[in-house]
């Protein structure tokens, strides 16, 4: 059975940015580490140097002078889109959203009239932020996704039990089962495949909270299309953390050390890296 056909109806819709799951508070950060949304930051130490990059992945949070934001009309259809895949997201449920690809995406839509087609406005707007080339934005990673319409086959994935996520075959989940073999319960799978509808969700979500700062948004979520969660990478964490798991307080955890004592941490994103992306210990590279 494919995604689309485990839709079922009767659920009332999310308004944009309500009820944001453990997954989305990690990614937007703790209370307090935010700048106030419009607040560009202009200091730091010497325009264009080593040092300003570096502030600026420490800081991924904080906005500054050169962010690219989204104009008036971009926002207003920022708003209308994650208001549609809010409602596509309560309707198919959160795992499957997370498997969702955008052809399936679209088919739900116009079958579900509490959904709604998306208009051709808002396609265009969908596109333009798959295509551009987020280099734009201050992202360095590469893109494994470059089709807007990837689909991820039903038949490669499994559903982790008890985590609402989803591994592939294979690599990613021999390598959570080695990981959970030696911690057990005390770790936990905290997001697993990212198809390209769920990533443009998150970092919409995140661009929304900011005033349409992408750059802001690109430094702590990729870009749709440049996510590895869409190929294989997943997060970890330990159990009872919550959404402290997605911060540098996960290094303090015994399950890092472990981890890390054990050689099983390969992350895609270290400190300090050259990609654009803040640090990342809990995001496990494949």
């Amino acid at each position: 059975m494919t995604v689309a056909g485990l839709v079922w109806a009767g659920i009332s819709p999310l308004a944009a940015g309500e009820a944001l799951s453990v997954e989305e508070e990690g990614e937007e950060g703790l209370p307090g580490t935010d700048t106030a949304q419009g607040d560009a930051f202009s200091g730091g130490p010497g325009d264009g140097s080593i040092k300003d990059y570096l502030y600026k992945v420490r800081n991924p949070d904080t906005a500054f002078v050169d962010d690219l934001y989204l104009n008036q009309r971009e926002m207003q259809l920022l708003q209308t889109v994650l208001e549609r895949l809010n409602r596509l997201r309560a309707c198919v449920g959160d795992g499957n959203f997370s498997v969702l690809g955008f052809d399936e995406a679209l088919g739900i839509a116009r079958r579900q009239e509490s959904i709604g087609v998306f208009t051709s406005e808002e396609l265009a707007f969908v596109e333009m932020l798959h295509s551009r080339d987020a280099r734009d934005y201050g992202f360095f990673g590469t893109k494994p996704v470059n089709s807007l319409t990837h689909r991820i086959d039903p038949a490669d994935i499994v559903k982790v039990p008890f985590s609402g996520n989803y591994l592939f075959k294979g690599d990613s989940l021999e390598k959570y089962g080695r990981i959970r073999a030696v911690l057990g319960e005390d770790v936990i799978l905290t997001s697993g495949i990212r198809g390209i509808v769920k990533q443009l969700y998150l970092f919409l979500n995140k661009a929304r909270r900011h005033g349409g700062n992408l750059s802001l948004a690109s430094r702590s979520l990729a870009p749709p299309g440049y996510s590895y969660h869409a190929v294989g990478d997943f997060d970890i964490g330990q159990k009872g953390f919550g959404v402290h798991n997605f911060t540098e307080r996960f290094t303090s955890t015994s399950v890092y050390r472990e981890l890390i004592e054990r050689g099983y941490i390969d992350n895609r994103y270290w400190r300090d890296n050259m990609l654009g992306v803040r640090y990342e210990p809990w995001h496990i590279k494949l």
